[in-house]
């Protein structure tokens, strides 16, 4: 290859990255991001909802006695299956669209910081309690108008029982499990009726 192949390539190669810096540049000043107020996707995830649901929300089961029976095993393989794709949970673990949860119940509610939490949910004061986990993790756009996530929620009272327990698992010092209460037991069955002669 004489000089003047070279003298082309070097040439050709030059005007290609000085075309694309300039381009980038261009491109930099004209394009200004902006994080949207609403997810483009939403993300479903629980069980579906039936089509016949009633017009008012049913309260949710006390979560008490549903975590005496939890399961953490089976909440850390639901929630892998429907938290992952958004949230870490180890120790020091970096946030992904949401927050890491490491530490999450007992935690403030906005518990991550340097995280983007919606105002909503950076309004809400007090710790992440077992009863406040259970109405965010049944649906959490009713918890927190506005939120930004876009997850359906868990209908299902056990699997989310089972989640917060997983959650609960997850820190130092794992806050301890409600005291099941009396009144939350369920009521003896009556004595049969004696027999008539």
């Amino acid at each position: 290859m004489d000089s003047i192949e070279v003298t082309k390539v070097s040439t050709a190669v030059l005007v290609a990255g000085i075309a694309y810096f300039i381009a980038g540049w261009i491109g930099a000043g004209l394009v200004h991001p902006e994080r949207p107020d609403k997810p483009a996707i939403e993300i479903k995830g629980g069980e579906p909802e039936t089509a016949a649901a009633p017009a008012a929300e049913a309260a949710l089961a006390p979560i008490g006695p549903l975590l005496a029976t939890a399961d953490p095993a089976a909440g850390e393989a639901t929630f892998k299956k429907l938290c992952t794709a958004c949230h870490t949970a180890n120790d020091g673990g970096k946030a992904g669209v949401g927050p890491n949860l490491y530490g999450v119940v007992g935690g403030p509610h906005a518990h991550m910081e340097g995280f983007n939490y919606s105002a909503g949910l950076k309004a809400k004061t007090g710790p992440w309690t077992f009863d406040e986990l259970n109405e965010w993790l049944h649906k959490p756009s009713s918890y927190v108008q506005g939120t930004r996530m876009t997850f359906a929620g868990i209908n299902n009272d056990k699997s989310r029982a089972d989640v917060i327990d997983y959650l609960r698992t997850l820190s130092a010092n794992p806050v301890p499990l409600p005291a099941a209460s009396p009144a939350a037991a369920p009521a003896a069955a009556p004595a049969p009726a004696p027999a008539k002669k």
